[in-house]
């Protein structure tokens, strides 16, 4: 009679922990989205009107057709870019609310440089390439500098982001209500426009702008670079636990800043191409509020870049449907948000769910023979 060793028995009967992990992280998000969703036809009925047409009409307007499909991918594309800028300082363990102030930061700082790059009459490729690094770093500066007050000076990086945010937008309206005004905006203040011949087209053959491309290819790179590379490593185990990090001789300082500098380079971009593709000039338009979806993207893609597409495009689409629910249902446009919020409260109580649901724990059993 052979006798097996229980640990080798235990092992052999262990489901793939790896892949338990990653279904429960599927199935969680998609529960609470359901929820959502149930609790919102719940809302649309009280006030009588037809969840089968409310989501009906958001799938038209978000699916339905070519036209809508490029509408939704145009409208992700600085949700990818924002979500992104949450994702990766929350791979270190911070909550850093703040990409909507990075955004505008880094929106108006494009436009102001492109201000005497237009004027001079300099090439198109090297204005975009100046414009979108100024507006990286601007972006990358102002989180960055909520990374450090997080660290060496233990000011709460949630409160300090936000704030950030409210600065950004003042200096933006400062300078655009001021100095940077252009006489010809009347009605609303804004920088002087870039001009046509300045402005980001569309990718070949569609009508989205080569901002979708570039938060699609900046995910896949963020997704190598935490989960493949050294770096990663490092941040994760920073975020997994900050005394063991320090010591095994990890710069937690350094990796703080470095992530949150990325990230602000990730909502920077995004404000450039609102100012390159989209407004062509800096003004009241930038405060869209994409920063705080991104917030809500992030937190349903858990926090992984290569997720945070697919979800931004969900998004995107629930934002393209907005018109079309608001002409055909007669209700207003802000549904949508109030949508959004049930799903992000939703959400944030499914996180209760993680390590509580036994389909997904590994069951170890030994056994003699």
């Amino acid at each position: 009679m052979t006798v097996a060793s229980p640990a080798i028995s235990a092992v052999s009967r262990i489901p793939n922990v790896r892949t338990l992990k990653l279904a429960e992280s599927i199935f969680v998000p998609v529960f609470a989205l359901v929820c959502s969703f149930l609790a919102f036809s719940l809302f649309l009925l009280v006030i009588g009107k037809s969840p089968v047409d409310f989501f009906s009409l958001v799938w038209t307007g978000g699916f339905g057709s070519s036209f809508s499909i490029q509408q939704s991918l145009q409208r992700s594309a600085p949700l990818i870019l924002t979500a992104l800028a949450f994702a990766v300082p929350a791979r270190i363990g911070l909550t850093m609310i703040g990409a909507e102030g990075a955004l505008v930061l880094g929106g108006f700082s494009a436009a102001a440089i492109a201000v005497p790059l237009v004027t001079g009459g300099a090439a198109v490729p090297i204005t975009w390439l100046i414009m979108a690094v100024t507006a990286m770093i601007a972006g990358g500066f102002w989180i960055g500098l909520a990374g450090w007050l997080r660290h060496y000076r233990g000011v709460n990086e949630t409160i300090s982001s936000l704030l950030l945010s409210y600065i950004a937008i003042a200096i933006m309206n400062f300078f655009v209500e001021g100095v940077l005004r252009d006489p010809a905006s009347a009605n609303k203040p804004s920088t002087m426009p870039i001009g046509d011949a300045y402005r980001v087209g569309a990718m070949p053959g569609t009508d989205v702008h080569w901002g979708f491309a570039a938060g699609v290819v900046l995910a896949i790179i963020l997704f190598i670079l935490m989960s493949r590379t050294t770096f990663g490593f490092a941040a994760r185990m920073t975020g997994g636990n900050v005394r063991a990090a320090k010591a095994q001789g990890l710069p937690v300082g350094p990796l703080i800043v470095a992530c949150c500098v990325i990230a602000g380079c990730c909502a920077g971009l995004a404000g450039f191409f609102e100012v390159a593709a989209i407004h062509g000039q800096a003004n009241a338009s930038l405060v869209a509020g994409y920063g705080f979806t991104g917030i809500l993207v992030a937190f349903l893609a858990r926090h992984n870049p290569l997720m945070v597409v697919p979800v931004a495009i969900l998004f995107g689409a629930l934002a393209a449907a907005g018109g079309l629910v608001q002409r055909r249902m007669g209700m207003p446009d802000a549904t949508v948000l109030v949508l959004q919020g049930i799903i992000f409260v939703v959400l944030l109580a499914s996180d209760t769910l993680y390590g509580r649901i036994k389909l997904f724990q590994p069951q170890a059993r030994g056994e003699r023979t």
